[in-house]
């Protein structure tokens, strides 16, 4: 039954496949690496209109591996990770209950600009809470978010009580409801994913930090890949199944170097020496707070596990970083340097590649 749903679901709404997307490789790879390992904390993808940033991150979702759930558990709370967990599932464990496990694919929500506040963090059913006594909630996106990706097109333009609302769950992993002296907290872990136009408006400096990595895409300029890209693009909105049965080999095989990458994640090894140089790099750059030095170990490892290799090479670095500090940059209006050119610079400099 759940095969002939999803084919339905799939023929309903058909989505781009990941490998057919021409160019745009610092986006690409940023969003791969953060399924490879979440912790990296997210990507901010800012480019010019019409240059398919929320194409590539719907297109992620056929990529996304398959996770360990607590069966029809709304958070889905891992099994074995209390920090993962909702509190009924907690209590369940602490009784000593069975619970059952499923899998299911990390699950894609996107958080539309105009939703509420109530949409968003769940709802707490008083009148069914003060008649039965019990603790009647709702789940919002947070919820079905939980242990999966959250994405916000046109991030720039959120309002800012969702921009709050947003930040407290990135912060703490949690999500709390506060309605007439009760409170239901439960898991939000998630990725955070958002897009873009920069003259459209700055994103808040402490919404922006919470962001992992910052891929800028420009405009492609090269002719022949223009042709390309309106090529695929109109081949698509003809035959979207046939398209997309023609990349059904590679999609398959990067999922399986995500899944494999994963995987790896644990055994990759970063020398003491290169930890030094990324936080020297962060130093000479006034990164303030220790967020980039973290987040740049962390992408390097998982650049390193998506190419099957077990040690980080410079190179490694070298392609992360910029993605990792750009954002963080105190910004300086005279300056005429790209803030990815001169975290690269740095690099250089730093590592002797001068």
């Amino acid at each position: 039954m759940n095969t002939v749903v999803e084919n339905s679901l799939e023929q309903a709404r058909p989505v781009f496949p990941f490998t057919a997307i021409v160019g745009q490789e610092e986006m690409k790879l940023a969003l791969i690496l953060n399924v490879i390992d979440p912790k990296i904390g997210g990507v901010m993808i800012m480019g010019d209109r019409g240059t398919g940033k929320s194409t590539t991150v719907r297109a992620l979702v056929d990529l996304l591996p398959e996770i360990q759930v607590v069966a029809d558990d709304p958070f889905n709370s891992d099994p074995k990770d209390p920090e993962l967990m909702s509190q009924e599932v907690r209590g369940r464990l602490q009784r000593k209950e069975t619970v059952p496990i499923t899998t299911k694919k990390i699950s894609m929500v996107d958080l539309p600009l105009g939703a509420t506040e109530d949409r968003v963090c769940g709802t707490i059913d008083i009148e069914k809470a003060l008649t039965e006594g019990v603790k009647a909630f709702e789940p919002g996106l947070l919820a079905k978010a939980n242990r999966g990706i959250l994405y916000v097109d046109e991030v720039n333009l959120l309002d800012d009580h969702l921009v709050d609302v947003l930040l407290d769950s990135a912060a703490s992993g949690w999500n709390t409801v506060e309605r007439e002296g009760i409170s239901i907290s439960h898991p939000a872990r998630f990725i955070l994913v958002g897009s873009g136009n920069p003259e459209e408006g700055e994103l808040r400096p402490q919404l922006l930090d919470r962001f992992g990595m910052h891929a800028q895409i420009g405009t492609v300029k090269e002719p022949n890949l223009r042709v390309q890209i309106v090529e695929q693009r109109a081949n698509f909105d003809a035959a979207p199944l046939e398209f997309r049965e023609t990349y059904q080999d590679s999609q398959a095989q990067l999922g399986n170097q995500i899944l494999e990458a994963r995987n790896l994640l644990s055994q990759i090894q970063l020398e003491y020496d290169y930890r030094v140089k990324i936080s020297q790099i962060c130093s000479e750059l006034d990164v303030d707070g220790l967020r980039g030095d973290l987040v740049t170990n962390r992408a390097s490892k998982a650049i390193a596990s998506f190419e099957g290799r077990t040690e980080v090479t410079p190179e490694d670095i070298f392609r992360v970083i910029p993605l990792c500090l750009r954002h963080r940059l105190r910004k300086d209006p005279l300056e005429s340097i790209d803030s990815g050119d001169k975290v690269r610079d740095i690099f250089k400099r730093v590592f002797g590649y001068e």
